[in-house]
């Protein structure tokens, strides 16, 4: 007898961090990235210089977990598209988003 797969839960994230002023114009942005480790660690990854984005790095202020906590984690494919499509969210709603390929 054939034993049935359990659902892939995955261990990946997307991730939202709020900008400050990334453009010198006086507007807020939001950087969508997604990664294996947690939030939390990606973040701390892009403070610290570690395969950071530069955009995080200079103007990252918080996580906004609001927007991605109930996402998480998932399986990598589900986080590639999910990242493009939590990005493309924010842009429609007016936002400046980087990242979020």
């Amino acid at each position: 007898m054939a034993r049935k797969k359990a659902p892939a839960t995955g261990h990946h994230h997307v991730y939202v961090v709020f900008l400050r002023n990334p453009k010198g114009d006086r507007k807020p942005g939001y950087y969508v990235g997604m990664t294996g480790l947690t939030p939390d660690q990606r973040f701390e990854n892009h403070k610290k210089g570690v395969k950071a984005a530069s955009v995080v790095r200079k103007y990252g202020e918080r996580l906004m977990p609001k927007l991605y906590a109930h996402l998480n984690p998932m399986p990598y494919a589900k986080a590639v598209e999910m990242e493009v499509w939590l990005a493309d969210s924010l842009r429609k709603r007016g936002f400046q988003v980087f990242g979020g390929h």
